[in-house]
């Protein structure tokens, strides 16, 4: 048999093709195989398309740069949190020389100080004019915020976890459900759990299975937060048409029913809310008006100068922050005893140098004590000038206490409904349990016989003097913590004291702890209706004729003095 020449050649062309390829798959596989195995060649690739993402997503368009990002997402470097982070926050620039170097940035006062994306090494200081910042808009930050929420859910960290899930929740996608659902088969935490449960129940909620929208429903059923009764009102909508948008009877009733279920909850903690803000109100006006019921029970004596003790507390708590800076946390456990301290001091110097001429004669003491408050008001004023200073807030008593979606405490009001508590155990202790407290109480009753059997009453009047102006400047401690502190800070709360003093029985203190915080309940449940000045109004009216009943309060002192 003979073989023609073109015929041999193409045929040994095709062998040769074939090896060729052959070698070159087996090469190119083996030559990834050892990329895989060999970190350091891995790490440059990786890097090298990490940095090359960077400089793209640095010149692209808005557009482009989404479809930068998702793939910066994807790729498994520890600098991608880092870069996304500081793209959201504006701290990611670049250099405006001919390399365009990217960097990381922080304010410094000669401009920025720049850290390089590359190495993560510092490299100095800059002016602003030299770097120019990466330019994203609100679509690009919510992009961000869900591409860094994507990252943290293969955290460890079951916090960084929810957050993530809190994240992705607020825009739910088809996509980020399957992202979700993922990791709900992952996850291990119980609370990360069901919040991975709500959120796929908000996603099954549009799904066009009823079973699966049905079951969605009644999962977020005791759910309060906004988005999940917005998506349970979306069921209830109706179609220009007039038709309902969600077309399953069952699945409507099933929605409707939540809907009341999660009404009658906020309902109940909106009310849990308003007594919290009323006993928080409450506890300022019992501390505010404890020490004038020691000094009013005890003496007699009508101190228009008590809001002007509290003043003092409260300048004292901004003084103490001056001289600690750098313990603020600290600084109210040392303003606390310094108040009592001071405000106490001036309480005596009053009492001692004007009030004790004028025992006896009501309207001269309430004359005088009203010139005191000006003359207080005028000092400070002088010293620290007529304009409000703001006292910082200690880190332990920032932020609140978040009970769910529809309820959350503010802890600095938590923290004085609890001081305040203490404060009155402290002093009902030395009331009841210490030879001062004895002495007080037997001068309060009957001061003509507590003389004749020995006790100093000008002594005790002098120390109760004192100790209700010191328990008034804890009370300015407190009160710096809700409001700002200036000149005229104590005479907001002055009527307020010696209503809840009348109301409660002049030196009972049990009377005044409860009604200062009645009157604050009430305060609080009002102003929805009534407005803040009218709700005032309305409670004084009421004491006013509660008094017209029972002339000597709730809680009456008990003394043959007292009854004459």
């Amino acid at each position: 048999m003979i073989i023609k020449r073109p015929f041999l050649d193409i045929l040994l062309l095709a062998v040769y093709c074939s090896f060729t390829i052959l070698l070159f798959l087996t090469t190119g596989q083996s030559l990834a195989q050892d990329s895989v195995n060999d970190p350091k060649i891995s790490q440059e690739a990786v890097e090298e398309s990490f940095i090359e993402l960077l400089e793209k997503t640095r010149d692209a368009s808005f557009k482009q740069k989404k479809d930068l990002i998702k793939r910066l997402t994807q790729l498994e470097d520890e600098q991608v949190p880092k870069v996304l982070k500081a793209m959201l926050q504006g701290s990611l620039f670049y250099t405006k020389d001919e390399n365009k170097r990217i960097v990381f940035a922080t304010s410094s006062d000669q401009g920025y100080s720049i850290t390089d994306v590359r190495s993560n090494q510092a490299i100095g200081e800059v002016g602003k004019r030299e770097i120019k910042k990466f330019r994203v808009n609100n679509s690009i930050r919510t992009l961000l915020r869900n591409s860094l929420a994507q990252l943290n859910l293969n955290t460890e960290d079951s916090t960084l976890r929810m957050k993530a899930v809190k994240e992705l929740s607020r825009d739910l996608t088809d996509e980020t459900g399957e992202l979700l659902r993922a990791q709900l088969n992952l996850e291990t935490d119980s609370e990360v759990k069901s919040l991975l449960q709500m959120a796929l129940a908000m996603v099954d909620i549009r799904s066009e299975d009823k079973a699966t929208r049905l079951t969605a429903v009644r999962t977020l059923a005791d759910n309060l937060s906004p988005p999940v009764r917005g998506r349970l009102g979306a069921l209830l909508d109706k179609n220009a048409d007039g038709a309902f948008k969600e077309s399953d009877l069952e699945v409507r009733e099933a929605a409707l029913q939540a809907l009341k279920n999660i009404g009658f909850k906020l309902k109940l903690f909106q009310f849990t809310e308003t007594l919290f803000f009323g006993l928080s109100l409450g506890s300022v006006l019992a501390l505010a008006a404890i020490g004038l019921a020691v000094t009013f029970g005890v003496m007699g004596v009508i101190n228009m100068a008590h809001g002007e003790l509290i003043m003092i507390g409260a300048y004292t708590t901004y003084v103490i922050q001056l001289l600690l800076p750098n313990h603020i946390d600290l600084s109210l456990f040392v303003a606390i005893p310094a108040a009592f301290i001071i405000s106490g001091l001036f309480g005596i110097a009053i009492e001692r140098s004007i009030i004790r001429f004028l025992y006896g004669r009501p309207l001269e003491t309430l004359l005088a004590t009203f010139g005191v408050s000006l003359i207080l008001q005028q000092l400070v004023r002088t010293v620290f000038s007529p304009l409000n200073r703001s006292v910082a807030t200690p880190s332990w008593m920032s932020g609140s206490l978040e009970i769910n979606s529809a309820l959350s405490l503010t802890l600095n009001r938590l923290y004085i409904i609890v001081f305040a508590f203490m404060v009155f155990l402290v002093l009902l202790a030395i009331l009841k349990k210490t030879r001062l407290g004895l002495e007080v109480r037997a001068v309060s009753q009957n001061r003509a016989i507590a003389k004749t059997m020995g006790i100093r009453t000008e002594w005790v009047d002098a120390m109760t003097f004192g100790l209700g102006s010191g328990i008034a400047g804890v009370a300015g401690v407190a009160l710096s913590q809700l409001t700002n502190v200036g000149p005229n800070l104590g005479q907001s709360y002055i009527i307020d004291s010696f209503m809840v003093v009348v109301f409660g029985g002049v030196g009972n203190l049990w009377g005044t702890l409860i009604a200062g915080m009645s009157l604050g309940i009430a305060n609080k449940f009002l102003e929805p209706f009534a407005g803040a000045v009218l709700a005032k109004i309305l409670v004084l009216v009421f004491i006013i004729i509660f008094i017209q009943k029972r002339p000597r309060g709730l809680f009456p002192q008990k003394g043959r003095a007292v009854e004459n």
